[in-house]
């Protein structure tokens, strides 16, 4: 495990938050089961914690362990994504209280970061991914971008040199239920 990578799940296991890069946007996140933790992340952002919050993992297995029953519609769009993107599931489980919608909707994306995808292999539980920036502002397209309370905010800050090709915009979000029935929500 590189020293990055270690450092990183030590902070999330401690209860930190982390400043990351990922498949689009650079996000504030923390352990997605720490309800601590991810109070920690509203504060930061100044956010209503009535706002759920985008979780990443690393595929449908680790998904399959917070999502009691996934649509079949779920793998489909999963497979033919062709940009990230994020699905909103029903009934999520064993998760931090405070990052499932108040219909106990939980939005989970699969990541397609390298970086990510080691961090989350390694920590074995989904991370939370809200965007650097303070609620209400624009997300920053680069790393130069994000404000330094958020910089200040966090445990850890991966390097900048890890960030990868991001697509330097927000994944689309398609809410979907048991009834195999998928209702975009943005694009």
């Amino acid at each position: 495990m590189t020293g990055v990578l270690q450092q990183a799940v030590q902070t999330l296991h401690a209860g930190g938050l982390l400043l990351y890069p990922t498949d689009t946007l650079w996000g504030v996140g923390c352990d997605a089961t720490n309800e601590t933790a991810v109070e920690k992340v509203y504060a930061l952002k100044r956010r209503a914690d009535s706002k759920s919050l985008i979780l990443l993992a690393s595929g449908m297995e680790m998904i399959s362990r917070y999502v009691p029953q996934i649509p079949a519609i779920a793998y489909h769009l999963t497979k033919v994504a062709d940009a990230p993107l994020t699905l909103i599931y029903p009934q999520a489980r064993g998760l931090a209280a405070n990052v499932a919608a108040a219909d106990g909707s939980v939005a989970l994306r699969i990541v397609q970061h390298d970086f990510c995808l080691q961090l989350l292999n390694l920590f074995c539980r989904p991370l939370v991914s809200t965007s650097a920036n303070l609620s209400g502002q624009l997300p920053p397209a680069a790393f130069a971008q994000i404000p330094a309370e958020i910089k200040n905010g966090c445990d850890f800050i991966v390097p900048e040199n890890y960030e990868g090709a991001p697509t330097r915009k927000p994944s689309s979000i398609i809410k979907i239920n048991l009834h195999n029935e998928a209702i975009r929500i943005r694009n």
